[in-house]
């Protein structure tokens, strides 16, 4: 009677044993318990927090909004005081005034020069005349002087009109190369006038735009976090008044490297998220990063120094979230999520909803499907 007991004694062990080791076995997901289904809980909601900060330094004349606020684009978020800038576009747009009122001179001198120039011209052809009419004078008279026919004086006087014609053409000429010299710098200093003008343009133009940024507008639709921003607070360029939160969101799951092999862009996914008490959604992958976690770390580690263990590296994986889920709309970036994805499962054409989510190949998954 005492052998029964101690047989079924060693076969409980055995079984306790057995139970045990199935459930490391399980645990581990080691065989005959390997699953193509891989998880993870280091996943994180995802989207782009926008920091909203002036470009002009001021003093906040109004806050529009309030922390949590669900804003559209174009909406006004915060005022800075814009009576300097409003004097500064003033000012600007009377300096242009000026530039384009020289540029105007400019051109009206233009004209001016080219009618003196005709005029200059005209003075030439007429002095041209007068010496060819003295010189025939002349001509006619030097003969007659050495016959003796004609007096000495009337030679003086043929003489001393040939010179003073040529000195009149001379002069005439000098006139006309005088106002093509004026032309010539009129049209020289016109460029620097058209480059005054355009300067000056540009100057409205840049208070224009200060003006503009006095007014800090929605970039685009989305959720506001806390508003910093306070009435009569001196801001400079660059501080940060709020955040905006866009309605675009999508999953980052960082799976270890040995559970990449056989994951493909596309493939559907299923995940659970904390905050909504377990809550499941669907939606697929979009694309793997390029490099592991570690290697986008400010301080890289240098594994040839020192003693080694190896660590598995994790890379992220970019999850699109499928659309038409209703509970999609309660997720914010920062929610912890667990993520599945089964590896055995063919890639689908669910449609994404994260920005430029077109499904592109990544080197990671081919390298896995290489090994």
């Amino acid at each position: 009677m005492s052998k029964l007991p101690r047989y079924t004694t060693t076969i409980l062990a055995a079984i306790i044993g057995i139970a045990g080791a199935a459930l490391v076995l399980y645990a581990w997901r080691l065989p005959p318990f390997t699953s193509s289904v891989q998880t993870t809980d280091n996943a994180y909601v995802r989207g782009q927090i926008t920091i909203i900060a002036p470009q002009l330094a001021g003093y906040v004349a109004e806050v529009a909004v309030q922390d949590f606020q669900h804003v559209k684009p174009g909406q006004l978020l915060v005022k800075i005081d814009d009576r300097i800038f409003a004097q500064k576009l003033k000012q600007a747009k009377a300096t242009l005034a000026s530039q384009q009122a020289a540029l105007t001179n400019s051109e009206q001198k233009e004209r001016s020069d080219r009618a003196r120039i005709e005029s200059s011209q005209a003075q030439v052809d007429s002095a041209k005349a007068v010496l060819s009419a003295a010189e025939a004078s002349w001509n006619r008279i030097a003969p007659l002087l050495e016959r003796g026919v004609a007096t000495q004086s009337q030679a003086d006087q043929a003489r001393a009109s040939l010179d003073q014609a040529t000195a009149s053409l001379h002069q005439a000429e000098a006139a006309l190369t005088v106002s093509q010299q004026d032309l010539a710098s009129t049209l020289v200093n016109r460029q620097s006038l058209e480059a005054a003008v355009q300067g000056a343009e540009a100057a409205v133009r840049l208070a224009e735009i200060d003006l503009q940024n006095t007014r800090i507008v929605a970039p685009e639709e989305g959720q506001l976090g806390e508003v910093g921003a306070r009435l009569g607070q001196y801001v400079a360029a660059g501080t940060q008044l709020l955040t905006i939160v866009p309605e675009r969101i999508w999953v980052i799951a960082n799976f270890k490297e040995t559970q990449l092999p056989g994951m493909k862009v596309g493939q559907p996914v299923t995940f659970t998220v904390d905050a909504l008490e377990h809550a499941t959604l669907k939606g697929q992958i979009e694309r793997f990063s390029p490099a592991a976690g570690s290697e986008f770390s400010v301080i890289r580690t240098d594994n040839a120094t020192g003693n080694f263990t190896k660590v598995a590296q994790r890379v992220p994986v970019r999850i699109a979230i499928a659309p038409g889920q209703s509970l999609a709309e309660r997720l914010a970036p920062g929610m912890s999520v667990v993520v599945s994805v089964d590896t055995a499962s063919r890639p689908s054409d669910l449609p994404a909803t994260g920005p430029g989510a077109q499904p592109q190949s990544s080197n990671v998954a081919s390298e896995a499907d290489r090994r």
